[in-house]
């Protein structure tokens, strides 16, 4: 089967389209007919070497972590899905070993979920990554109904969907945005759209997706802050606390955000489509930024 993969850490230049056996499958596990996978800026981190400290996954390495597709084969104790069930799932790359930018993608079945029903599968790999980070950072908040929450890079991949599920969830969001981006955040459900750091909002919550460590200045003393930004993490200050998120594979999880898809509580963005043959030309618009949407990889 084919698959995109590196044979050595650097540029997106050293993408390439190769080779690869069709993987077994094992107990547990589900064999998936890949429709549809996503780069993410952890692609980036890996492809350039930047994360080599946290992989130890040999060449030549198949990257990706998002996946959409239909279940060819299932492996022994699987009872949730049958082959031609339409599935998305997230795999860790670092802990699984297991990149979803190819042909066929085999994966424990307790970290997939069935993919929405209204939506084109392809366009599914939008979800997993963005929306599991998302889904993950306002529980590690304990974000409640009601509550008064700052989003920064609210119209960014995991910020966008943040402020969507906030909004499903019955909180006051505010989106902390470029002045540019005012329209598309208000379209995402904000309530509020700032940008720098506009005294007098004392939001209970803050949810940090952008790396702004001075978007703190938005909470209110006591509060609650977390960051996915392990760089740049929010200041500590006024008794606010602070603490980091990072994503874990949760097929529970990718049940709960199908079903607002399907709800029409959360629309998923798409920036662009490339096959497997252009993922180089994808690495690269994702590093220039200004994305508002997925770009998707395809085989």
């Amino acid at each position: 089967m084919r698959a995109v993969m590196i044979s050595q850490y650097g540029d997106p230049d050293v993408l390439e389209t190769g080779e690869v056996p069709v993987p077994e499958t094992g107990p547990g596990q589900i064999l998936v007919r890949t429709t549809g996978s996503a780069v993410n800026p952890v692609d980036l981190e890996i492809r350039s070497g930047s994360a080599r400290d946290n992989v130890s996954v040999p060449f030549p390495m198949v990257l990706g972590w998002d996946l959409s597709g239909e279940v060819a084969a299932i492996g022994a104790g699987v009872d949730e899905f049958a082959p031609g069930d339409r599935v998305i799932a997230m795999s860790a790359q670092m802990a699984t070993g297991v990149g979803t930018h190819a042909e066929y993608v085999a994966l424990p079945a307790a970290i997939a979920a069935h993919a929405p029903r209204t939506v084109a599968l392809e366009k599914a790999a939008a979800l997993p990554l963005a929306g599991l980070t998302a889904l993950q950072a306002l529980e590690q908040l304990d974000a409640r109904p009601g509550q008064s929450l700052v989003v920064s890079g609210a119209v960014g991949s995991v910020g966008g969907y943040a402020v969507q599920l906030a909004v499903s969830r019955g909180l006051d969001v505010t989106a902390h945005v470029r002045e540019r981006d005012r329209g598309a955040a208000e379209g995402l459900g904000a309530r509020r759209v700032v940008s720098g750091a506009t005294p007098g909002l004392d939001a209970d919550l803050l949810l940090d997706t952008a790396g702004i460590p001075a978007a703190v200045a938005h909470v209110r003393d006591g509060g609650r802050a977390v960051s996915i930004v392990p760089t740049r993490p929010p200041v500590t200050e006024r008794g606010i606390s602070v603490a980091m998120s990072f994503v874990e594979q949760d097929g529970a999880g990718l049940s709960t955000l199908s079903t607002l898809v399907d709800k029409g509580a959360l629309t998923l963005r798409v920036g662009g489509r490339y096959g497997f043959d252009e993922a180089t030309s994808a690495h690269r618009r994702l590093a220039a930024g200004g994305s508002r949407g997925k770009l998707l990889i395809l085989p």
